[in-house]
């Protein structure tokens, strides 16, 4: 069994990685944001209460999702293991994170945290577009359309962006990131569990890293 968390910024690939080492090891990837809809969807009694907050612009309280969380990992699929990525995003939800788990007999056994200079984290960002006709996506930097305003695989010409992709926002985005996320990557230094990962590169090469590291320091992989 190996549970693992997946930590970077927005931008970072850290959600590409997680769904291709998914596929690979056959555990779950859990997401917050997918889980909280989940709940909502199912119109499950923590579900109504998240979509109260939800409904008026308010953040979700970190208990609330917490308990999503710990009913998630609770199920027979996450037996093997499970992939947390965008979770936890403080040090308070690793602390109480790290009770539930002790709960219910489990541990983290690594943590990843995917690095990439904010330069190329905002022209990723901000760069993206997709595809109105198919939802092929591209990015001005890195994945334009082989044929200018024409979409590779459908042909369509109409393309759209969205509207907190812009660098301002996405540089605000990135500040709040480093502000909260700081003190968790070294909650996890202190416990020895943290290894950080290049992302510059392309999503295979990250990969290839990726196993690696998970080689070095499991028998599992």
């Amino acid at each position: 069994m190996t549970n693992i968390i997946f930590l970077g910024a927005p931008g970072s690939g850290k959600g590409t990685q997680a769904a291709m080492l998914s596929a690979k090891s056959k555990v779950p990837t859990i997401s917050t944001g997918q889980s909280l809809r989940k709940e909502v969807e199912q119109q499950s009694e923590i579900g109504k209460l998240a979509k109260s907050y939800m409904e008026s612009g308010k953040l979700v309280p970190d208990k609330i999702i917490i308990d999503i969380i710990k009913g998630r990992v609770s199920k027979s699929d996450c037996d093997n293991g499970f992939i947390l990525d965008g979770f936890p995003r403080t040090t308070f939800q690793a602390e109480e994170f790290e009770k539930i788990l002790d709960s219910l007999g489990k541990k983290i056994d690594h943590v990843f945290n995917f690095e990439i200079d904010e330069e190329t984290l905002v022209k990723r960002i901000s760069g993206r577009f997709s595809c109105k006709g198919c939802g092929a996506i591209y990015n001005h930097h890195f994945k334009p359309p082989i044929k200018n305003g024409l979409c590779d695989n459908c042909d369509s010409t109409e393309f759209e962006g969205r509207s907190d992709d812009n660098e301002e926002t996405v540089k605000n985005r990135l500040k709040i990131y480093r502000e909260s996320t700081y003190p968790l990557i070294q909650f996890y230094q202190k416990k020895n569990l943290l290894v950080s990962i290049s992302s510059i590169k392309g999503a295979p090469l990250v990969f290839e890293a990726l196993i690696e590291a998970l080689k070095s320091s499991s028998k599992k992989f």
